[in-house]
């Protein structure tokens, strides 16, 4: 099981920086507009155009799939495609159109007049409007009525395929439960969902963003949680090319991110592979996009690469002071996914203490209590009475540092930090002969 793990971490990190960017839509006719009425529809070969002249909209193929999709892309950079209507129902020749049903809702019809997607828009529209926005937002509206953001009855924002654009959302409606989240595609010919998601995990009311592969439920990546300033994992530091904002109040968990540069363009994409990157291009200069991050990377971003208990840095897993290698056999040999064990048991009775650890990524809150209201020296406390309690932190470290987050069971996922200003300590529980505390029978 290891060692089928580590191959599969040297085959991704292999491909990482393999361009996604391979998709090749067919450029039609422009129809020199960017909106679309009742009075006309939109064929293979026919597109709109944002009014800045940044994305299109038309039907596409991609690669050498012999199938035909709805999709926007960058009109500067056709083979970027950004969004896909129908990724679940092809179309299997260029008979597709696009129009408008009675009530007003957008459709794609298939060479048979049948539906293959609909925007099953909010409520019905005696004048629809379809407008591809200069965000590369595809909006339904009603022309009886002036635009805005709150007049519309249906976004391609609110339906994400595998990209995130600046201005949208990856989103967790606390009232509701509607979520927003990247899906991979299936391949590089093929826009169906995939075997990835990127999305939020709050389950533990600690917001934390994740790359999971679904089909054998198991995690590729997460960002850390949410400590009121960063995701502890992610690298701290503005980018002019992307701006993160994340929104977290009690209605709603959202991710976006801004670009502040007007000639910078930038994409968040989940590739086919499971790898989060993120692109950026300087229109002033050329229209090459450059990989400016992208997750997992490294063994280290690796979810659990390390096993149970121990650290990883520079691509090298080291078990945390107390503890020593399961499968010493398979560390000699750089596997080291069986993790670690304790070398001497905690003993609550002779007095067991704490071992802090700077500029780490926090374990991941698989079996955690959260206590937002407690401080540090309360949260220590805490932990030292309830022999269970592994490991010890602030949840947030606004305003010096407040909450208290108590782990129980083994370790998993940490990491060292190069930036450790944002980022919390952990507090490890050894026991009282590691940490050198003398102790005296009563």
């Amino acid at each position: 099981m290891g060692l089928e793990l580590r191959r599969v971490q040297l085959q991704t990190m292999a491909k990482i920086t393999f361009s996604i960017f391979i998709i090749v839509p067919t450029i039609g006719l422009s129809l020199a507009t960017d909106t679309l009425g009742t009075n006309r529809s939109i064929s293979h070969g026919e597109t709109l155009v944002s009014s800045d002249l940044t994305f299109e909209l038309g039907f596409f193929t991609p690669g050498n799939s012999s199938m035909s999709y709805l999709g926007i892309w960058y009109k500067f950079s056709p083979r970027t495609v950004v969004w896909v209507a129908n990724r679940n129902k092809p179309i299997a020749d260029r008979n597709g159109v696009l129009t408008f049903t009675n009530v007003g809702n957008l459709v794609v019809l298939d060479q048979s007049n049948g539906v293959v997607w609909s925007s099953k828009s909010s409520r019905v529209l005696r004048n629809p409007i379809a407008q591809l926005l200069d965000s590369g937002n595809l909006v339904l509206w009603d022309s009886s009525f002036s635009s805005s953001d709150e007049s519309y009855s249906w976004q391609s924002f609110d339906c994400p395929s595998d990209t995130l654009l600046a201005g949208m959302k990856l989103v967790l409606n606390l009232k509701t439960g509607l979520e927003q989240r990247l899906t991979a595609w299936k391949s590089m010919d093929d826009p169906s969902p995939g075997d990835y998601v990127h999305s939020l995990n709050y389950s533990q009311g600690l917001p934390q963003y994740e790359v999971v592969q679904v089909d054998r439920h198991r995690k590729i990546f997460r960002t850390g949680q949410w400590n009121g300033v960063q995701f502890v994992g992610l690298p701290a530091g503005s980018n002019p090319a992307n701006v993160p904002m994340f929104v977290y109040n009690e209605t709603e968990i959202s991710y976006m991110f801004e670009v502040q540069n007007r000639q910078l363009f930038s994409t968040m994409k989940l590739n086919y592979l499971g790898v989060l990157q993120i692109f950026v291009v300087n229109r002033s200069k050329s229209a090459m996009w450059n990989v400016m991050l992208a997750f997992p990377s490294d063994l280290c971003d690796f979810y659990g690469s390390c096993g149970a208990n121990a650290i990883c840095s520079s691509n090298l897993c080291e078990c945390v002071k107390g503890f020593m290698p399961k499968s010493p056999d398979e560390w000699a040999v750089r596997v080291f996914s069986s993790g670690c064990k304790r070398t001497i048991p905690t003993n609550c009775s002779k007095g067991d203490g704490f071992m802090e650890i700077k500029k780490v990524k926090l374990p991941d809150p698989l079996e955690v209590t959260l206590n937002r209201s407690m401080s540090l020296k309360e949260c220590k406390d805490e932990c030292l009475k309830n022999c269970s309690c592994t490991a010890y932190a602030n949840s947030d470290i606004t305003g010096g540092g407040s909450g208290c987050l108590m782990w129980f069971g083994d370790l998993i996922d940490m990491r060292m930090l190069e930036d450790g200003k944002y980022v919390q300590a952990l507090y490890l529980r050894l026991s009282a002969s590691e940490l050198g505390i003398h102790t005296y029978a009563s």
